[in-house]
């Protein structure tokens, strides 16, 4: 009778030995070999009147190997059950039995198996401590954001020259050396930009150029912090690169455009808040307050999240089964590794895997599911964000179009885990002790560059 035994070899890391008697697998091979005969299309035989013995000598060895190799996985998978292991990835077969399997000597025979066992976690919500911050919306940037609006909703001219700071120019940033030669393959990217996004020492070089001009800037100098930091960001360079605001850029004027900014009407109310049927100018700024500050509470819940998960991940503290893990990622992964390359990589993927087993826990505790109507509507709000629909009622092919979406595998594995990360956050927040702090944007948005994940 088949028997597994099971012995510790190791930190979570133990080895399983399925031992079989030739009674475990003969059956199912003998009854194999004649389900073969059935089924099997031999010139000179009919159908289902192949002999057995002819099955066996031509198949037997396949089918044999074929058989107790199932029955070892049967047993190893019951064991497994009954036992209610929680193990990583699937067992990693150790050294086969020294003996070849041999379908006209049936014997005893064993496999030993490797695996490494998840370590238990000890989750203590209420010890982590965070802050909530809130942002004060003041009038300065409301005026900012009607400013914005203003610009977005007006009628665009195209003036022969630059006048001032507020017109629009289209341009094209051409990466240079210091010699002004193009650099091969180079940063090349169209943008649109308002005059006064620029410096106040480079302003006075644009007042009078025309399309079809070119002036040479330094990131740097062209650029405040706040602008250079978005440019930066829209030309591909990393934020974290001391030397991105160091390059030089020859940039080419495409378009030089002025907006006549509407009236403070509710034709303008209507075309920036749709739908809220706003007529006085207190009312519009009233929206305007609101507006931003749902865009401020959207950054300062990610904020609270960020720091939830930096406190899960650096205090929640537990051992790895790391010889099994190496060795996994050496033979067990879709993507084979050198001992060396799992040695390098193992730190990373240590890290990732530790945030997938608090992040599972955390989800059972707090029962985190994610239905197939959510999917969808998360597509169809996705659809409207970039094609500024209001309501479903203006686009009727909305949802076929959100069904196409949902044709896509990578897509839904990406909105699934979009959607189960929100929830889980969600729930957790209530759970931690939290702290209000009042800050300024500035002040947000240098801690958001403390942390991220």
């Amino acid at each position: 009778m088949a028997s597994v035994l099971r012995e510790n070899i190791g930190l979570l890391n133990d080895k399983l030995t399925v031992q079989l008697t030739k009674d475990d697998y003969m059956p199912s091979f003998e009854q194999a070999i004649k389900k073969y005969a059935k089924s099997a299309t031999i010139p000179g035989f009919r159908k289902g009147m192949v002999p057995a013995g002819m099955i066996k000598k031509m198949h037997g060895v396949n089918v044999f190997t074929d058989e107790v190799l199932r029955t070892v996985e049967k047993e190893l998978n019951n064991y497994m059950q009954i036992e209610q292991l929680n193990i990583f990835a699937q067992p990693l077969p150790m050294e086969l039995d020294s003996r070849q399997l041999d379908m006209n000597n049936p014997a005893d025979y064993s496999f030993a198996f490797e695996i490494g066992l998840k370590p238990a976690i000890n989750i203590d919500l209420p010890s982590i401590q965070v802050t909530r911050f809130a942002v004060d919306v003041t009038e300065e940037m409301i005026n900012e954001e009607v400013e914005r609006l203003s610009v977005r909703h007006g009628n665009m001219t195209e003036p022969e020259a630059v006048e001032s700071d507020d017109n629009v120019l289209n341009v094209e940033f051409i990466e240079i050396d210091k010699e002004g030669n193009i650099v091969e393959n180079g940063i090349h990217k169209g943008n649109s930009l308002l005059v006064k996004y620029f410096s106040e020492s480079i302003r006075p070089q644009l007042i009078g150029k025309k399309k079809d001009d070119s002036i040479t800037i330094n990131l740097n100098e062209a650029f405040e912090e706040k602008e250079r930091e978005w440019i930066i960001s829209d030309l591909g360079l990393s934020k974290d690169d001391e030397t991105a605001g160091d390059k030089i850029f020859k940039l080419n004027i495409t378009k030089v455009g002025l907006v006549t900014k509407p009236e403070m009407d509710s034709n303008f109310f209507d075309a920036a808040f749709p739908g809220k049927n706003l007529t006085a100018e207190a009312d519009f700024r009233n929206a305007v307050k609101e507006s931003l500050q749902q865009q401020w509470a959207s950054q300062t819940r990610s904020q609270l999240h960020d720091q939830i998960y930096h406190q899960l991940v650096d205090g929640t503290q537990f051992e790895f089964p790391e010889s099994f893990l190496k060795r996994w990622m050496q033979v067990g992964n879709e993507e084979k590794k050198t001992a060396e390359e799992a040695e390098v990589e193992y730190p990373n993927f240590k890290n990732s895997l530790k945030w997938t087993l608090i992040s599972s826990q955390l989800m059972d505790e707090n029962q985190i599911k994610v239905e197939n109507a959510e999917i969808k509507e998360f597509a169809r709000r996705q659809i409207m964000g970039y094609m500024g629909i209001q309501s479903l009622d203006d686009a009727p092919w909305l949802d076929s179009y959100a069904e196409n979406m949902l044709k896509d595998k990578k897509f839904i594995e990406n909105t699934y885990y979009q959607i189960q990360t929100t929830k889980l956050f969600s729930a957790i927040e209530h759970k931690v002790s939290v702290t209000e702090q009042l800050v300024t944007p500035e002040e947000l948005n240098a801690k958001k560059h403390n942390h991220s994940h």
